[in-house]
């Protein structure tokens, strides 16, 4: 990552008394630059005449593998060629991990040949049997016609195909929900699953709450979870419809998880455990068009990009302002999102077209931003976000999950729970391998650097119970009356076979993103990896005595409380009051040899 992206790490201090006579010099700069480079735009388009029509006449030439299909028609096939083109679909959605995108009118290399509208209405009728019989269901994203000399309307269409993969309940998306305090997060979320719209005093927020204190003061402090489903067909499914999470969850083919993070800097820790713990797919940062770019948003933004989460952008609170307020928010998130530190190509999102385009581009390349301008009290617009969500492809594909449901289960206890009648519940994520109920598996390391045994006594996704979880899924675990004493967050449970590395000692490649003075050993920090979150001290800095801001160096940590387990080539982030750093774990220092105790 560019050291750069230090910039939205800075103390917010230094960030609010800088950033007016920053920002008047550069608006100046960038004024004088527009005007000469709008004379040279306007001699240019003199001599060269705009093209007539938007839309580029090819589309990227067809790949092999992933889950977009080209076909230029699909007009009465023969029992065989519909033999084939079903088994091609199948391969499709296997790659898509349950979705495929077919573009109807297009050859393989891409070009937009387009049809007329009985030939587009006959490959359509022939698509739906062929998802018929492989058991999904079509829903047409969107038309729209080629330009061509002739006289005829050609057509080409863009077709979503879902369908549920056998093993699996439902395709499931986590989404990081990310923000400054009072920017709309939970509000938006429980416009999204209850339903309903607000009524502008914070009504709709109130079900996500998870404590008193939130509910008088309005500010999220914990981490909560809320669903919106969709059907096989692209409609939504939530809270309006169905009274439970059960009904939920059968009913949906698709489910977006939505982690609400607290935004209040003091929450900080809290925030920085929901993005390092739950591996969110992707974030969604909101920003309130009235006071923009203010107190944590460069800071979430910043940590998103150190994490390499995939990041879009929701403009809310769009009702409040005017115009021109709200195309001000905007244009000052396209000049953060252009800085070299971030590298990111804004993409505003006007129109349902727009929507289809960003989810799949947003999808392809992680430098697309997608910005949404929305308000969850009147509405506006806050069907393109859903249509984006309904269309949001996976990000691995189905090779990469085989690969990780092949090896040996390892679930990470992000949250633990007592429950009347059940006993010990743990909430977490399988980052690898299968697990089933009745599984026997060992949790640790505790204080000691041992490893308890334990059995699954039963799973349930969602707040539905479930028999099987696979790799990446989230889920809770009840584990009878194992001790709760012995547990505690940033535990592993794992498979008795797979000999875990713990230890008190880690090497660590840093870039400092920001500190007031000079970085040295006997320095204390909070460091995060993954679901471990413990103060480490600095035993030694190879190759420096100190390290100043934007500088890079491998760094040996070792842990005050008690030992982790850890994983060569993990995310790291640390912090200590304004200090910030980001890195990847290189060498481990075991302890012991792993011991586990019954």
């Amino acid at each position: 990552m560019d050291t750069r992206v230090s910039d939205l790490f800075g103390s917010l201090s230094t960030q609010r008394s800088s950033s007016h006579g920053a920002n008047h010099g550069a608006v100046g700069l960038a004024s004088r630059k527009s005007t000469k480079n709008s004379k040279k735009c306007k001699n240019r388009s003199a001599r060269y005449p705009k093209a007539s029509n938007n839309h580029p006449p090819y589309l990227p030439p067809e790949v092999e593998e992933g889950n977009i299909e080209y076909k230029l028609k699909l007009i009465n096939p023969t029992e065989y060629r519909f033999e084939h083109l079903a088994t091609q679909m199948k391969w499709r959605l296997q790659e898509g991990r349950g979705e495929a995108v077919y573009q109807i009118g297009v050859e393989d290399n891409g070009l937009l040949v387009g049809l007329s509208d009985d030939d587009m209405k006959a490959s359509l009728r022939t698509l739906r049997r062929m998802a018929e019989k492989v058991g999904a269901d079509i829903t047409v994203l969107r038309e729209r016609e080629v330009d061509y000399d002739s006289d005829d309307q050609h057509k080409i269409a863009e077709v979503l195909i879902r369908k549920v993969p056998d093993d699996q309940q439902f395709l499931d998306l986590r989404v990081a929900v990310l923000g400054n305090v009072d920017s709309g997060k939970s509000t938006l979320l429980g416009v999204l699953t209850q339903g309903e719209l607000d009524n502008g005093r914070g009504r709709a927020r109130l079900n996500l709450f998870r404590h008193l204190h939130e509910i008088q003061t309005g500010r999220t402090s914990s981490i909560s979870f809320e669903i919106l489903g969709f059907d096989s067909k692209g409609e939504i499914v939530n809270y309006s419809d169905s009274r439970t999470a059960e009904e939920i969850c059968e009913n949906a083919s698709k489910m977006i998880t939505f982690i609400d993070l607290a935004g209040h800097h003091k929450y900080l820790k809290t925030t920085i455990f929901g993005l390092t713990s739950y591996c969110p797919d992707f974030a969604m940062l909101v920003v309130s068009a009235n006071t923009g770019i203010a107190g944590t948003t460069r800071e979430h933004l910043g940590l998103a990009m150190a994490l390499k989460v995939p990041i879009f952008i929701v403009v809310s609170k769009v009702d409040l302002c005017t115009k021109n307020t709200v195309e001000r928010t905007v244009r000052q998130l396209e000049r953060i999102l252009k800085q070299p530190g971030c590298n990111k190509v804004p993409m505003l999102v006007a129109t349902t077209d727009d929507a289809v385009t960003a989810a799949q581009k947003f999808a392809q390349s992680p430098s697309i931003t997608p910005i949404f301008t929305l308000s969850s009290v009147s509405g506006e617009s806050l069907d393109l976000l859903k249509v984006f969500f309904n269309i949001l492809p996976p990000l691995s594909n189905s090779k990469e999950q085989e690969e990780l449901m092949q090896q040996l289960p390892e679930f990470q206890i992000d949250e633990i729970y007592t429950v009347p009648d059940v006993g010990i519940v743990v909430g977490g994520t399988l980052s690898s391998g299968i697990c089933r109920e009745g599984e026997h598996l060992v949790v640790g390391p505790t204080d000691d650097g041992k490893f308890q045994e334990l059995t699954v006594c039963s799973i349930q996704r969602n707040r539905s119970g479930c028999r099987v979880l696979r790799a990446g899924q989230a889920a809770t675990l009840a584990l009878g009356d194992f001790d709760r004493s012995l547990l505690r967050k940033g535990m592993v449970m794992v498979s008795p076979e797979m000999n875990p590395t713990i230890c008190w000692r880690f090497e660590a490649e840093i870039i400092l993103l920001f500190h007031a003075k000079t970085f040295h050993k006997g320095f204390q920090v909070t460091v995060h990896v993954g679901n471990v979150r413990q103060t480490a001290r600095v035993e030694a800095l190879h190759g420096k005595d100190e390290l100043r801001t934007g500088e890079k160096a491998v760094v040996r940590f070792r842990f005050l409380k008690h030992p982790e387990y850890l994983k060569v080539g993990a995310k790291l982030l640390f912090r200590e009051g304004v200090t910030k750093g980001i890195g990847q774990v290189t060498k481990l220092q075991p302890t012991s040899q792993y011991q586990h105790s019954s």
